[in-house]
């Protein structure tokens, strides 16, 4: 049997962080680059790039910036052949780009739920059908793709998000079964509340209220907190987990009333 390193060890694998450059990829990215993992950072931004390759460079693990539009499908065969090119191989994808908007339902317009479904949904669909593919001729592979508490029940506010990451949910349960015998495991990491770029704004003291109201820890999430589950799924750790919601929110999904 494996002791625990080893399970948990990610060394000589290669990782794919879409969303690398965000609060809670970015964490993410240098959690699985402490573990042994090449990261392959993706993202738009390359000043945030730099500051997370810092960060992963200080504490010992390897990462390379890559800049894609996670929404076009040959720019994300682009970056398979230059992840490919450059580090060799390809074993994790973290889908985690996303963006959010709490327009009420009767004013959204159809620009920004266009934007939103293209961001969260097709850019997984994408990543999924192109990385997805060559995991499978590999006949190896995890993807983790991030969802959210509103994939798991609607949340008020955000609905066009809601309903992105329902799908997002749905279609990484449906592919973890097509994939099953393929070696490519599919699993659903879903953050409860951590405050990132794409919730801060609908933040204010009586959401936040109603969001301690149901999480019985009565705090939010720590970006790092997402790291331990991370690991779980991307290694030998998490062998026979696919098609799973691993939730991490400080118990809201547990609670009702």
């Amino acid at each position: 049997m494996k002791t625990p390193a080893e399970l948990f060890s990610l060394k000589g694998k290669v990782a794919v962080v879409i969303g690398g450059t965000g609060v809670l990829c970015g964490e993410m990215a240098e959690g699985l680059a402490i573990a042994g993992a090449t990261v392959a950072l993706v993202g738009r931004d390359a000043t945030k790039a730099q500051v997370r390759l810092y960060a992963i460079a200080k504490g010992g693990g390897k990462a390379e910036f890559f800049s894609c539009d996670a929404t076009s499908k040959t720019a994300l065969q682009q970056l398979l052949a230059d992840v490919l090119k450059q580090l060799g191989r390809v074993d994790i994808l973290v889908n985690g780009a996303g963006i959010n908007s709490p327009t009420p339902f009767l004013d959204i317009p159809e620009d920004e739920f266009d934007k939103i479904i293209t961001v969260n949904l097709k850019g997984v669909v994408l990543a999924c059908q192109v990385f997805g593919k060559h995991l499978v001729e590999q006949k190896s592979g995890s993807i983790i793709n991030l969802g959210s508490a509103s994939g798991l029940a609607p949340i008020s506010r955000v609905f066009t998000y809601s309903a992105s990451k329902a799908a997002v949910h749905n279609l990484s349960k449906n592919l973890a079964r097509e994939w099953a015998t393929s070696g490519v495991r599919v699993n659903i990491l879903v953050p409860g509340f951590f405050p990132a770029e794409q919730n801060r704004k609908i933040l204010n003291p009586e959401r936040v209220a109603s969001i301690m109201a149901k999480t019985p820890m009565k705090r939010f999430g720590e970006a790092h907190e997402l790291v331990g589950a991370t690991l779980l799924l991307a290694s030998d750790a998490g062998s026979f987990i696919t098609g799973a919601e691993i939730v991490v929110d400080g118990g809201f999904d547990a609670m009702s009333i």
